[in-house]
């Protein structure tokens, strides 16, 4: 698929909002039946009926429940509100905030033409696509992105600054099998920086990706940048499952990056010009000085 069919889609994703200040939190949990097998997804969304959550869940291929919570000025109490009561429905059934999960047979729950596919695809390349989609959970956390400068300068920063903060916050090795699914998907580099128009960078990032579902928007789909453009505003997609003590320091860091202009532009400073495959891999493996990051 070529750049400039992609160019127009691209564009939608790179819009930008209002300069508001609200965070979202998208929280998957890896889930497990009180004798630690697999839990059907059809079982899960029966036990879920009638909570407050239901709304808000969906579910990743291997099982993992999502909760995707709108934004809000107290995402924190939001997030342990719900998962609360979801668990108390659920009775003997378990969400984890793990990264990985340990059972190492964890079959393809979601079988749609899309994901399987994606799994073909990656399975041509190597196993780490299979555990990602089957045993990987994230805490995603989503700010309003700015229009002007300070959306360029916001855009900038979270990939920059994104091996530091996953160096800091991150307790798996779950970032390491995301460095091995598709480099060519994944832009762990700098690929998304290195033209001044992000359009055309991103056009060109996802140009370069194996083609594997029709059409330009469903090939985006397909793409898994540690940080996504979502139109009106930033998904961090490069943290592991965490517990919600440390998805309020995640938050608060974030929000310092995003919505503070001089924070923002002295860590900018720090941090043009990296070296950022070389920052990944350091943070993947545990290597990475976390000062930045502070």
């Amino acid at each position: 698929m070529e750049a400039r069919e992609l160019h127009p889609v691209v564009a939608d994703l790179f819009a930008r909002g209002r300069r508001t200040v609200r965070v979202a939190i998208e929280q998957e949990y890896v889930v497990a039946a009180a004798d630690g097998s697999v839990v059907p997804i059809e079982e899960l969304r029966r036990a879920a009926e009638g909570s407050p959550a239901a709304p808000h869940l969906s579910f990743e291929p291997g099982g993992q429940l999502e909760l995707s919570l709108p934004p809000s000025h107290d995402p924190l109490g939001d997030l342990r509100s719900l998962t609360a009561d979801l668990r108390r429905r659920l009775g003997g059934i378990t969400l984890r905030a793990v990264p990985v999960d340990p059972r190492p047979d964890v079959p393809l729950q979601l079988t749609s033409a899309r994901y399987v596919a994606m799994q073909r695809h990656f399975d041509r390349i190597g196993p780490a696509g299979r555990r990602m989609m089957r045993r990987t959970a994230s805490t995603q956390i989503c700010l309003d992105w700015w229009p002007g400068r300070a959306g360029i300068e916001q855009w900038r920063v979270l990939n920059l600054a994104g091996p530091f903060l996953a160096a800091r916050f991150n307790r798996s090795d779950r970032l390491a099998t995301w460095l091995a699914v598709d480099p060519a998907r994944t832009a762990f580099d700098d690929s998304l920086l290195r033209d001044e128009d992000p359009v055309a960078s991103y056009a060109a990032f996802a140009a370069a990706a194996t083609v594997f579902v029709d059409g330009p928007v469903g090939h985006l789909s397909t793409l898994f940048p540690p940080v996504r453009p979502r139109g009106t505003y930033l998904e961090v997609r490069f943290l592991d499952a965490l517990e919600p003590d440390a998805v309020e320091r995640a938050v608060a860091v974030l929000e310092q990056l995003m919505y503070d202009d001089v924070r923002r532009r002295d860590v900018l400073r720090a941090l043009e010009g990296s070296r950022l495959a070389e920052l990944w891999r350091a943070a993947a493996v545990g290597a990475l000085d976390q000062e930045m990051a502070a």
